[in-house]
């Protein structure tokens, strides 16, 4: 088998199933596993336990796929054709949620393009041995993509494309064959400095170096209790993820809107209101997030972000009574950030 052949057509195909790029990487991490150790150890991950539990197989992928030698690395666009990002952050009432998560679930979108990739590899060359992931599993995505040439990891530690900026989605297979390399991507951040000055609660610390505790994705996606209160005043209208530093980073300029339907807003999410989404009971908040990524956060913790951000907006009678119904919802983590939020907003009302 002529792999220099295989790996034009693993690229064609993939093109045709709908991904922006392909790139073909060794399994050697040695730096990123030191990084992630380091990290690890200062405890930025917070809540995340799970980055602690799989030792070295997240960072050896023979370890967790024995037979590994390379990972063929996928990227897909998502940036869907929403309302304006600033305008949905800056306007009175409204609620932001990233860009990434308006529409369907990735999951299961990536994976079954990424499982179609594997099984005509297989077709092709026989019995292969391989392994799928989004997002699913142990594994380092962004090292390897930055290995396989599909960008280089910036400062905000977001994976940037030189032609494509950063709105996408990784996926990977692992495989046993023994596949030509690509060159890995050289970093041009340059002296900017923007997706740091822009942060909205200091979470880079410093160029290439995030503390999960901080971070508005971190706290309102991965987090299970309580924001911390000096934070809350800091996350605005962000209740979903935060695109901050993506929006302000120069690159995306050459980012294209997705072609791909299942990205597109659902439910009028890129331009819905605080207060609306605060009304949701239960049943319509899993009718309404089915197949997204919003509902892995469930609606008590859905409430708890919205609560925040209702906190946050202006003064008006509308908001505080809507939280003081919520000051004897059953969830203890609802009511206390139901009765900061309306404690706020009496607080702004006297002081307008």
């Amino acid at each position: 088998m002529d792999m220099n052949a295989l790996a034009a057509n693993i690229r064609d195909w993939g093109h045709e199933l709908g991904f922006q790029q392909i790139g073909i990487t060794d399994t050697a991490l040695e730096q990123a596993e030191t990084r992630l150790g380091e990290w690890l150890e200062q405890g930025r991950h917070g809540d995340m336990r799970w980055m602690e539990r799989h030792g070295t197989k997240r960072s050896r992928p023979q370890e967790l796929v024995p037979g590994t030698v390379r990972v063929i690395s996928a990227r897909m666009d998502y940036l869907p054709e929403a309302k304006e990002s600033w305008t949905q952050i800056d306007s009175p009432g409204a609620a932001f949620v990233a860009r990434y998560a308006l529409g369907r679930d990735y999951h299961k979108l990536l994976r079954k393009r990424l499982q179609q990739l594997a099984t005509r590899i297989s077709e092709t060359v026989g019995e292969v041995g391989y392994r799928v992931f989004v997002d699913s599993a142990p594994v380092m995505e962004k090292p390897l993509a930055e290995k396989a040439g599909l960008g280089w990891i910036g400062k905000h530690t977001v994976l940037i494309n030189r032609q494509a900026g950063s709105w996408f989605f990784l996926g990977e297979i692992y495989t046993d064959l023994p596949l030509p390399l690509d060159s890995p991507a050289d970093g041009h951040c340059g002296s900017c400095t923007a997706c740091l000055d822009i942060c909205p609660t200091r979470a880079i610390t410093a160029p290439y170096q995030l503390d999960a505790r901080l971070c508005i994705a971190y706290l309102t996606i991965e987090h299970q209790g309580s924001i911390p209160e000096h934070l809350r005043p800091l996350m605005g209208n962000r209740v979903f993820g935060c695109d901050d530093c993506q929006l302000v980073c120069p690159w995306n300029k050459f980012a294209q809107p997705t072609g791909e339907q299942d990205f597109q807003p659902r439910h009028g999410l890129d331009g819905a209101a605080l207060l609306e989404l605060f009304q949701w009971d239960e049943d319509t908040f899993l009718r309404r997030t089915e197949g997204s990524a919003i509902r892995r956060l469930g609606h008590v913790r859905w409430l708890r972000n919205l609560a925040v951000g209702l906190g946050n907006a202006n003064p008006s009678r509308a908001i505080q009574d809507a939280l003081r119904g919520r000051c004897g919802h059953p969830s203890a983590l609802v009511r206390e950030h139901a009765q900061w939020a309306l404690s706020r907003q009496l607080i702004n009302q006297q002081q307008s």
